[in-house]
């Protein structure tokens, strides 16, 4: 038996609804959706959920802890939301929010202009610190690397677009 997979998930403040194959969890901050396939199920007991998978074939054993993980972030979006930051490090490298877009000067020539998919917010927390918030945990994560691509850091002086917290291992430059 996986191990993530029969571990329950408190639901807190929020609700789910099964409507044939599709999953809804509605709680305070919104309401996410999710298809699920026929290897596994889901129940519903005194506000805890629990994902069963229906044979013990080598595929459902797979996504089985797949499926929890993905209800336990549902789950925890819906109650408290993700959020994830972003510093920009160099000279005159710098952020602007307009409407729903983030326009970024990062050294190029031009400046870069990314569009938020809907339900992620992005707000600024300083010149060069960025902030991304939204309920689904898949889409702060994955805008938040698409922003980060535009410039990754590079080792030997460390500029670039970077995670706050992360560490850029510097190299040693060309010796004399």
């Amino acid at each position: 038996m996986s191990r993530i997979g029969k571990k329950p998930i408190p639901l807190a403040k929020a609700t789910v609804e099964m409507n044939g194959n599709a999953v809804t969890v509605k709680g305070p901050k919104g309401q996410l959706t999710r298809e699920i396939l026929d290897l596994v199920s889901i129940e519903v007991e005194e506000q805890t959920l629990y994902v069963k998978r229906k044979n013990d074939s080598k595929e459902a054993r797979a996504l089985h802890g797949l499926f929890r993980s993905l209800f336990a972030n549902m789950v925890e979006g819906v109650n408290n939301g993700y959020s994830k930051s972003l510093d920009l490090v160099g000279v005159g490298y710098k952020a602007q929010v307009k409407g729903s877009s983030l326009i970024l000067n990062v050294g190029y020539s031009h400046p870069v202009e990314i569009e938020a998919p809907a339900g992620i917010e992005i707000a600024m927390e300083g010149p060069t610190r960025v902030l991304i918030k939204g309920i689904d945990k898949e889409l702060v994560g994955s805008l938040a690397a698409k922003i980060r691509a535009v410039r990754k850091p590079e080792p030997y002086k460390g500029k670039g677009i970077r995670y706050v917290g992360e560490v850029v291992r510097k190299k040693a430059g060309k010796a004399k």
